[in-house]
């Protein structure tokens, strides 16, 4: 399910522009930059499928940051959340396949990525689902950052090396 990003003009009293260049919105009293990833070939790892579910990724970061930005429930935040991790789980699976595949050498070293990611993201979505709900607006941004700098540097390397072996 896609929430589709709401103009921060939307006059509902609880989203207002926070930036001249309408890049973000104040929610919670906060101003808050959306993370707006777009998919670019600066974030191809050079690897067909691992582009595809990153591709995917991206838009489940956005939708959740659509579903924050509109001030929707805790319960269709929670919702995005919970998608979102659980993806990710599944990625990084397919990720880890990749790499027993092809014997990459620093297999190691990106699974211990995965699973501190993963730790992060589930205590974050159990401080939310027992009623922090101010992380939300710290929660996009952790997510974005870590998501880009895992593929760009992490990921890539992964990419650099499975290509080679094709």
């Amino acid at each position: 399910m896609t929430v589709a990003r709401p103009s921060p003009y939307s006059g509902d009293g609880r989203i207002r522009p926070a930036l001249e260049n309408g890049q973000g919105y104040t929610f919670g009293g906060q101003d808050v930059i959306m993370a707006g990833l777009e998919w670019s070939d600066d974030l191809s790892v050079g690897y067909g499928p691992i582009d595809e579910e990153h591709k995917k990724l991206i838009d489940l970061v956005n939708d959740l940051d659509a579903a924050v930005s509109s001030g929707q429930d805790a319960d269709v935040v929670g919702g995005f959340l919970e998608e979102l991790i659980n993806y990710t789980v599944y990625h990084f699976r397919n990720e880890e396949r990749i790499m027993e595949a092809h014997g990459y050498p620093d297999a190691l070293a990106h699974k211990v990525q995965h699973t501190e990611l993963t730790e992060a993201a589930e205590d974050l979505q159990t401080r939310f689902l027992d009623g922090d709900h101010d992380l939300a607006d710290t929660l996009i941004p952790f997510l974005t950052d870590w998501l880009t700098g895992h593929i760009m540097v992490t990921d890539r390397a992964l990419g650099r090396y499975v290509a080679g072996k094709a």
